[in-house]
């Protein structure tokens, strides 16, 4: 019965990503912030445009920016860190 659950959950986990759009993911540790921009429609056009997001970001002040390119379905765009 284990291992009827551990593959459905990944079976399920497989088949949302099948439909789930490329996503830039940026933090900033000043302020601290997390920041979804897309959706792209693939990795490459998600890589080709993150520069752009970047360089708005620090030209705005913020400091310590990582970014992560991944597939995900964001609730919010804008994410506070307390």
């Amino acid at each position: 019965m284990k291992l009827l659950n551990i593959v459905k959950n990944v079976a399920t986990g497989f088949m949302q990503s099948i439909g789930t759009d490329w996503w830039i993911e940026v933090t900033t540790a000043e302020p601290h912030y997390t920041y979804y921009f897309g959706p792209f429609k693939d990795a490459e056009e998600a890589k080709a445009a993150r520069l752009g997001y970047i360089e708005d970001l620090e030209k705005e002040g913020a400091k310590g920016i990582t970014d992560t390119i991944k597939r995900c379905k964001p609730a919010e765009v804008t994410i506070p860190k307390d």
